[in-house]
C-alpha cells in the first residue's frame, strides 16, 4: 500500500494521473480510491474492520503527513545527502498506536530527530486518540451507556481497547465545565421559568430515590435555557430545597420573574413566593393533562383531550370552572382521581386564564420542562442506578449540553415569541426593563 505502480507513493500516482488525464487532483483522488476499492475486492481484502482497506490508508496518509512534518522540520528530503552532517538530522521511527473514530486503533511509525525538537502536529506527542473519540465518548454517556458498556462497544465497533477508567477519567473533563456552567450569571427578568423534579436511583450506601431539580428560564428575548442542575436531599421533591434553588438564581443575578411554572408540591407557592414575591405561581398545565391521562384508560384519552381543552382555553376563570363542572360529571363516577386532581390544583391553574392569549401560549403549549424530563429519564433508566450523586449529575448534565444541537428548536421558538414580547410589555410594563436592554 506504501508503495503503487512503479514504486511511486499514493500522492505521486495522484499527480502523474492528474498530469496525464488532465483531470483536476480531486478527481484523480477519487479515481485512485476506486481503483484500490477494486483491487481490494479482487483481492478478498475487507474494506474496514482490523484489518481492513480504510485502516490501511489511514495509516498512509497518517505517516505521509508525518513524513512532510519532518521534512519541514530538518529542511531536506529522506535519504537526501543535503542532509548528511548538516546539523540536527532523521534519528529513525518508532510504532505508535493511536485510535481513529473510523478506522479504529491504527499503527504509524512516527519519525524523530537527533535532538529531540520535531514536534508533530497530525499527531501529536502524547496523543493517543484522534478526532472525535472523545466526544463519542460523551455521546454514549449521556445516552446512558455505563463505563463498561462504552469500552465494550469500542471493543466491538472498532476492535479497539478503551478501558473503563480511560472512559470515566474523558466524562470527569466535563466536571469543570459543568461547574462553571453551574455558577454562570443569569438575566435580570426572565418572563417564565419552567421547575421540576426528577428522582433517580443513587446507591449511597444502598440505593435509594434522590432527586434532582431542573430549571428552564424563559428570557425576554424568547430564549430558552436550562439555568441548573441541583442535586437534592432525601427521597423525595422538597418545597424547602426549591427555596434554595431559587435563591441560588437570584444570586447569579435574577431579579424579577412574571411566572413561576410548576407541579402541584405542597408549599411550593410560599417558597417561590418567598424568593420572587411579585412573581404568579402558575401550575403546569402540561403537569395536569398527563396527570389527567394517567388516571384513564387510553380508549378515552381523545374524548378527555377534548374536555380538558374547554377548560384550559375558556376565556375567563368562570367559563373555565363551568366547563370543568361539566367534565366532572361526564367523568368522575368511573374516574373519580381526575376531579380531584383538578381541585386540587384549581387555585394555582387559573391564573394564566386572566392573562393574554399570547401569555397563555408561553405558558400552557411550551413543553420544554416536560421534553428535558422525557431525555434525562430516557437516560436514568438505560443506567439502572449511579454508583454516586456526581455520576448522575454528568450524566444529566451531558443530556442538558447534547439538548437542539442544530438550534433549530431554539429558532423556531423565538421566531414566534414577538406577539409574546408585545403581550408582556402591555401586561407587564412597570417591570420591564428598558428596550434597549431587552
Amino acid at each position: 500500500m506504501t508503495e503503487t505502480l512503479a514504486g511511486m507513493s499514493p500522492l505521486e500516482n495522484v499527480a502523474q494521473a492528474a498530469k496525464k488525464e488532465r483531470v483536476t487532483p480531486a478527481e484523480a483522488e477519487r479515481s485512485a480510491v476506486r481503483e484500490l476499492v477494486k483491487a481490494a475486492r479482487a483481492r478478498g481484502e475487507d474494506l474496514t474492520g482490523p484489518h481492513g482497506l480504510l485502516k490501511t490508508i489511514t495509516k498512509t496518509v497518517l505517516e505521509s503527513a508525518l513524513e512532510e512534518e519532518m521534512r519541514e522540520h530538518v529542511g531536506y528530503d529522506k535519504h537526501a545527502v543535503e542532509g548528511r552532517n548538516g546539523g540536527n538530522s532523521r534519528n529513525g521511527t518508532r510504532t505508535k498506536t493511536v485510535l481513529t473514530d473510523n478506522a479504529g486503533p491504527v499503527q504509524v511509525e512516527m519519525p524523530r530527530d537527533r535532538d529531540g525538537t520535531f514536534e508533530p502536529v497530525i499527531v501529536k506527542k502524547r496523543q493517543r486518540r484522534l478526532s472525535d473519540v472523545d466526544a463519542v465518548v460523551l455521546s454514549l454517556y449521556a445516552r446512558g451507556l455505563t463505563t463498561g458498556e462504552i469500552s465494550a462497544h469500542f471493543a466491538e465497533v472498532y476492535g479497539a481497547s478503551v478501558s473503563k477508567d480511560t472512559v470515566s477519567r474523558i466524562t470527569d473533563k466535563v466536571l469543570e465545565d459543568m461547574q462553571a456552567w453551574s455558577s454562570r450569571p443569569l438575566q435580570r427578568v426572565y418572563a417564565a421559568i419552567f421547575i421540576d423534579a426528577i428522582v433517580v436511583k443513587v446507591r449511597d450506601g444502598q440505593v435509594g430515590n434522590q432527586p434532582f431539580y431542573a430549571a428552564i428560564g424563559v428570557d425576554l428575548s424568547g430564549h430558552r435555557d436550562v439555568l441548573g442542575l441541583w442535586a437534592g436531599a432525601g427521597g423525595g421533591e422538597s418545597a424547602k430545597f426549591w427555596m434554595s434553588v431559587l435563591t441560588d438564581l437570584k444570586n447569579r443575578g435574577v431579579a424579577d420573574v412574571f411566572f413561576v411554572v410548576c407541579d402541584g408540591l405542597k408549599g411550593l407557592p410560599d417558597s417561590v413566593n418567598a424568593v420572587f414575591p411579585a412573581a404568579i405561581v402558575q401550575a403546569c398545565i402540561i403537569h395536569l393533562i398527563r396527570g389527567t391521562f394517567r388516571y384513564a384508560s387510553k380508549r378515552y384519552w381523545e374524548q378527555l383531550a377534548k374536555d380538558l381543552r374547554r377548560i384550559y382555553t375558556a376565556p375567563t376563570a368562570a367559563a373555565a370552572w363551568a366547563a370543568f363542572e361539566e367534565l366532572e360529571e361526564k367523568w368522575g363516577k368511573p374516574y373519580p382521581a381526575i376531579p380531584k386532581l383538578w381541585r386540587a390544583a384549581w387555585e394555582q391553574f387559573t391564573p394564566f386564564l386572566d392573562y393574554d392569549l399570547e401569555i397563555r401560549k408561553v405558558l400552557c403549549s411550551t413543553n420544554a420542562i416536560e421534553s428535558l424530563n422525557a431525555r434525562y429519564r430516557r437516560a436514568v433508566n438505560a443506567k439502572g442506578h449511579f454508583p454516586t450523586e456526581a455520576a448522575a449529575l454528568k450524566t444529566l448534565y451531558l443530556v442538558t449540553r447534547s439538548l437542539d444541537p442544530t438550534g433549530t428548536g431554539q429558532g423556531r421558538w423565538v421566531t414566534r415569541w414577538k406577539p409574546a414580547l408585545n403581550a408582556f410589555a402591555v401586561t407587564f410594563a412597570d417591570r420591564m426593563p428598558a428596550a434597549e436592554n431587552l
